[in-house]
């Protein structure tokens, strides 16, 4: 396909997700099955395209005048394509298959600069509503907090110390021009492509199928390595999802002690199983999904309760960017509802003395710090552990600062750390 196409392509794609709310993937997949001319190559270029294109929405439509798909998509092929103005303007020509032409407004619309003064949340490509949030958790640097997260995200991988050593997993990807990343000691970062590059597609690699790793964000490693879970002890992951984390606790764990993996969603859970047995991994029980009376009859017996919480994922929005234009102010209600929820079954689940760390994928204190604050309120025997000795003793580096300014708790962004954006408290419960 012509770069002029896929301009086309993309502005059929932005208009089933913004105008008829479909979820980026879906869009992008279904398009590539009624189009099936289009190469893997130009169905990867389409991709970058309008990911980009909603990763930059207020930025692009601020600069272009219109928050259109069209406006969007030309304005996004500066950098998904690495094209200037007037090539733009060259490939838009109007064909059969191309993009209609452009008109002297959007031509000159182009060549047009962001504002060096534009408000935060159009700097920051975030809604306009989330501004007073984010600006609660980083002061005068929420557009910039914004903006890293509206960048491309690397791919990271979270070497299986089980079966390899990060030198071992740097080697296997060189041709990715892999490299260690700069905080979690078990993790190697592929940086993002420039231009219309794709990702690559790690675990077809022979190295994953070996079991010597697995994708995951750095922060969610570093999130795996602070809940402090060592031989001998008695872990729960009561959110383990398709089992990130588990993987992560058993590697910490040297494949000692005891693992319960237990999720509500029976669906989310299922992937488990083969990454256990492709991880080598043999100190974890699966619990049965969304049986809570089995999972409540084991009392307050665990050393270590990981509740990776239900939360708006406004972390992960370089990654799935769609999603922060559909969150909804209702929705940080009903997800805090849910926190509050899962933390009060975490607290009767964790033993006099343990530890229940609390992780989210998000940025916004109301699922952060309000959610710890209001916990401690109701939960006395609870008390926040600050973050910088687990970081010492399980990780071994300096810790960083945290992106919100606290000693307590520890907020991992993008802008700050290079991480997606997770947020991590210890709460140690008091001895009986």
């Amino acid at each position: 396909m012509r770069p002029g196409a896929r301009l086309k392509a993309g502005e059929e794609i932005l208009e089933e997700i913004l105008v008829r709310y479909r979820p980026a993937s879906i869009a992008l997949a279904d398009w590539g099955k009624r189009h099936r001319f289009a190469g893997s190559g130009d169905r990867a270029a389409i991709g970058t395209l309008v990911y980009d294109a909603l990763r930059r929405r207020k930025s692009i439509a601020a600069r272009m005048g219109s928050d259109a798909p069209r406006a969007l998509v030309l304005g996004a092929a500066l950098r998904a394509f690495a094209m200037t103005p007037e090539e733009v303007v060259g490939v838009a020509d109007g064909s059969a298959y191309a993009i209609k032409r452009l008109s002297k407004e959007e031509a000159a619309a182009l060549a047009r600069e962001l504002p060096q003064d534009a408000p935060a949340h159009i700097a920051g490509d975030f809604p306009e509503w989330i501004l007073p949030s984010l600006e609660r958790a980083f002061s005068e640097r929420a557009g910039q907090e914004g903006a890293a997260l509206s960048a491309r995200a690397p791919v990271d991988i979270r070497v299986n110390t089980l079966n390899a050593a990060r030198d071992n997993v740097v080697e296997a990807l060189a041709h990715f021009a892999a490299e260690p990343t700069q905080l979690s000691p078990v993790g190697v970062r592929i940086h993002p492509p420039e231009g219309a590059g794709r990702a690559p597609h790690v675990e077809v690699e022979a190295a994953h199928g070996k079991g010597w790793f697995e994708v995951q964000d750095e922060g969610s490693q570093i999130a795996a390595l602070l809940a402090g879970a060592t031989s001998s002890m008695q872990v729960l992951d009561l959110c383990a999802g398709a089992g990130g984390k588990t993987l992560a606790l058993a590697a910490a764990m040297q494949n000692t002690g005891h693992i319960y993996a237990y999720d509500a969603n029976k669906r989310q859970l299922r992937p488990i199983f083969e990454r256990l047995k492709r991880a080598d991994v043999s100190n974890v029980q699966v619990m049965e999904a969304g049986d809570k009376a089995a999972l409540v009859a084991r009392g307050a017996c665990f050393d270590v309760v990981l509740v990776d919480a239900p939360c708006t994922g406004s972390g992960t929005w370089r990654r799935k960017p769609d999603s922060k234009w559909r969150l909804k102010p209702a929705n940080i209600g009903e997800r805090q509802a849910e926190q509050k929820q899962v933390l009060a079954l975490a607290a009767g689940l964790t033993k006099p003395g343990g530890c229940l760390v609390y992780v989210t994928c998000s940025v916004l204190p109301e699922e952060n710090v309000d959610q710890v604050a209001a916990f401690v309120s109701a939960h006395p025997d609870f008390s926040v552990e600050p973050y910088a000795q687990s970081w010492k003793e399980h990780i071994g580096s300096q810790p960083p600062l945290s992106a919100d300014g606290r000693d307590d708790t520890l907020q991992l962004t993008p802008a700050c750390h290079g991480t997606d954006g997770f947020f991590i408290a210890r709460l140690r419960r008091g001895s009986a």
